[in-house]
């Protein structure tokens, strides 16, 4: 995630003082790697979680900077802990569109990032998609469960989607192919249409035909809107618990 972060912003030359720690695509891979003299104003952590202990805390000296988190389950108050109370931290959660600009974010600032920097925030983030922002960082689990975790669910459609047609008869290719398609040219319809999505389904939805037969067995009891509710919960108390 931090590489498709540099290009967007070495692309669209929206701020030049940024270091992005990112063990894997990044240049950064701790202090010792930025340039002497140079004082970023942001420092992004693109860092797995359980890995950011060991690197936050060598970044205590840089403390005017505004520090931007795309790490996940990882709450404000850890980074404050690690680079003292005064810290500027934005906490956010973008999901692995971003990687071509089709991402969306939503992030928590704490109460030492100023308006301005807000600002510069939602541009920075903004270079890969949509960004919104929340007052209570309690909401960035719930997040996490619906637009972090979210491409996964819809990758798993198109598996599920695949898998059915080949029981009904198709070749794994093809069902494959129309499977993936499907998903994609919907996800371009209701980004052209902005039309309620119950709307959108109902366009398709003919009373007595294929599509509605469909339908009826998707929502019969326990139906995919409880299953839905189940493993929504369950992602946002894996990240409730993976914050504390």
């Amino acid at each position: 995630m931090g590489g498709a972060l540099e290009q967007r912003w070495q692309t669209q030359n929206i701020c030049k003082e940024i270091v992005t720690v990112d063990p894997v695509s990044s240049k950064i891979k701790s202090p010792r790697d930025i340039p002497v003299g140079f004082k970023p104003q942001v420092i992004v952590f693109a860092v797995k979680p359980q890995s950011l202990a060991e690197i936050v805390k060598d970044y205590k000296a840089y403390a005017g900077a505004l520090v931007i988190s795309i790490a996940a389950g990882k709450p404000i108050a850890f980074f404050e802990k690690h680079l003292g109370a005064a810290a500027k931290i934005v906490r956010s959660m973008p999901n692995t569109p971003a990687s071509i600009g089709k991402g969306i974010t939503v992030a928590c600032a704490n109460k030492n990032v100023s308006g301005s920097e807000k600002d510069m925030a939602t541009k920075l983030l903004g270079a890969v998609g949509e960004v919104f922002w929340v007052e209570k960082e309690s909401l960035l689990n719930p997040v996490t469960a619906l637009s972090g975790s979210g491409p996964a669910y819809i990758f798993l459609l198109i598996e599920t989607l695949t898998k059915s047609g080949i029981h009904i008869g198709l070749d794994a290719t093809l069902a494959e192919k129309l499977a993936r398609q499907t998903v994609i040219g919907s996800a371009a319809l209701a980004e052209a249409d902005t039309s309620p999505a119950s709307e959108l389904r109902k366009n398709v939805t003919s009373p007595g035909g294929t599509t509605e037969a469909a339908v009826k067995m998707l929502v019969a009891e326990p139906g995919i809107q409880k299953l839905f509710d189940r493993a929504l919960k369950a992602a946002t108390q894996r990240a409730e618990e993976l914050s504390g």
